[in-house]
């Protein structure tokens, strides 16, 4: 069983999954900081200063009141769309590529080993 799970994990696609979920993981902090650090202020500049990331509706009476923080969806919408473009991207970027692999015109073998060999027989029947 332990050579089987060996197997398992040592295969390419669950490595390549691996490394997937690693780099999405760092890649969403990237994207939490572009939001938070860079598009959050050029907002803000936009509609007169407003901070979504701290807009809400207390719940209740309190200070143990609930908070409904709608302003850390629309962060969270955001960020999602932010993601979505820039995978969009790379699959485009990625397609276009295989594309003109596909359609780069293939060298030409020239003839093969058995044309080579006919033709020598043919002038020597001459």
């Amino acid at each position: 069983m332990l050579n089987e799970f060996k197997d398992f994990i040592a295969k390419g696609n669950v490595m390549d999954m691996a490394v997937g979920i690693i780099i999405g993981a760092a890649f969403t902090a990237i994207v939490g900081s572009l939001v938070a650090d860079l598009i959050n202020p050029i907002i803000s500049l936009f509609t007169g200063g407003i901070d979504f990331s701290s807009m809400g509706v207390k719940l209740g009476e309190g200070e143990d009141g609930a908070v409904f923080a709608y302003g850390n969806f629309i962060m969270a919408i955001i960020n999602f769309l932010i993601i979505a473009f820039v995978v969009f991207m790379l699959v485009k970027a990625v397609n276009s590529a295989k594309k003109k692999e596909e359609e780069a015109p293939v060298a030409d073998p020239g003839p093969s080993e058995l044309d080579v060999l006919m033709e020598i027989r043919d002038s020597l029947k001459k």
